[in-house]
């Protein structure tokens, strides 16, 4: 089954939802971004989408309209966004209920979120990326399982407050671990040491951890509850309050959850 769909947004998101949905079959209509130069940069990406800088969709072809903007905007854009009659309106967001889009005036709502890390010059398999799905009918929800298998992605149908929890766990997985990974550089880096040195381990903890699970690959001076070590540790980081507290709070967590 192939629709007609617009994009609202033109963020990294947007942009791998827009090319990813057309190289399946779909017939992207419209995008629209504030700013009309960042729409038409992507609308050259698709064989034959108009760019726009208004939300007067009534006019347009499209059945399923996607918003992908940044949180915040969400409310704002469903708030203002105008559409033809018996359109989907979803959102994109982990973190953001489906009960916001109530107000707008599409007949129906839902939430295509994919958890995944999105870059723009990153290729996306979809076949690897689940997508969490929330519609507030069956018809709904029917056409927005249609829509991603067509991407051959795995999809999850998940209510508003478990998506959050998801995006959550989201956060302490990828963006925490991808800090702390930043903040070992950076002390590689400070002591004149090659980060490269500490790649493989980083590599091998990952594949260790989804393979035994987290708890199972568990290592490290505060798991065994070496103080001593810990202790020197925490002198190394002096140099840095905010470091060493953080360096205290993590392996106090770790001793805490044997």
């Amino acid at each position: 089954m192939k629709f007609k769909i617009a994009i609202i947004g033109t963020g990294k998101v947007a942009w791998h939802f827009s090319t990813s949905l057309e190289n399946a079959g779909h017939i992207i209509t419209e995008v629209y971004g504030r700013d009309l130069a960042k729409a038409r940069r992507l609308t050259s990406q698709l064989y034959d989408t108009d760019a726009q800088d208004h939300l007067d969709f009534t006019e347009s072809a499209a059945e399923i309209f996607i918003v992908a903007v940044a949180d915040d905007a969400i409310s704002e854009v469903a708030d203002a966004v105008l559409l033809p009659e018996n359109s989907i309106l979803v959102h994109t967001s982990g973190t953001v209920p489906l009960e916001v889009l109530g107000y707008s005036s599409a007949e129906h709502t839902g939430v295509v979120y994919p958890l995944q890390s999105f870059s723009l010059h990153r290729t996306v398999t979809w076949e690897e990326v689940p997508i969490l799905l929330e519609a507030e009918d069956p018809d709904t929800l029917s056409k927005l399982k249609k829509l991603v298998k067509t991407l051959s992605a795995q999809h999850y149908v998940v209510r508003s407050k478990d998506r959050n929890a998801v995006h959550v766990a989201a956060v302490f997985a990828s963006n925490f671990t991808n800090h702390m990974i930043r903040i070992a550089e950076e002390i590689m880096l400070r002591q004149g040491l090659d980060f490269e040195m500490i790649k493989p381990l980083i590599i091998e903890q990952i594949s260790k951890c989804l393979e035994l699970g987290p708890k199972a690959a568990q290592t490290g001076p505060a798991s065994r509850e070496d103080m001593e070590t810990l202790e020197n540790h925490h002198l190394f980081l002096q140099y840095n309050d905010q470091l060493a507290e953080i360096y205290r709070l993590i392996s106090q967590d770790i001793i805490d959850s044997q």
